[in-house]
């Protein structure tokens, strides 16, 4: 992408096990691996997973909690997540993916309907959390 609007690049999640979290990402929510095989290699850090053409959640894990040196305190965030992500899908994959999610015995909260959103008013969506606490918001607008 280059008209060089804001937008956003990553989020960063804590994670235990960077390739549990892969895996679930990947297999339950649909997302694709980004450097898996170069960190399960030892080349790479941390593995990602891509949101779309220019987002990605890097799923960090925690034994890199010392080398958070970028800012005074920076340390601190480490096993504290946010409060939720949210990811926009077409009906077709919220659909499927909540399907998914209860075929995987992953507890989900009740669909709500009209939740505001960078779009507007959501028809649906629905929370679940990862392998690691992490809270993940799934809606659409169509």
């Amino acid at each position: 992408m280059t008209d060089n609007l804001p937008r956003l690049d990553h989020v960063v999640l804590w994670v235990r096990d960077p390739l549990a979290a892969a895996d679930f990402y990947e297999n339950i929510v649909g997302l694709a691996p980004v450097r898996l095989d170069a960190f399960a290699a030892g080349e790479e850090p941390f593995p990602s997973v891509r949101v779309d053409d220019g987002t990605l959640l890097d799923l960090m894990p925690l034994t890199m909690v010392t080398r958070m040196t970028m800012l005074p305190g920076a340390a601190d965030s480490a096993g504290h997540p946010v409060n939720h992500i949210c990811l926009a899908l077409p009906r077709t994959a919220f659909d499927a993916l909540h399907t998914r999610l209860t075929e995987h015995a992953v507890p989900v909260s009740d669909v709500s309907h009209g939740s505001f959103g960078a779009r507007g008013e959501a028809t649906r969506s629905l929370y679940f959390r990862d392998p690691d606490g992490n809270v993940v918001e799934i809606r659409h607008y169509d």
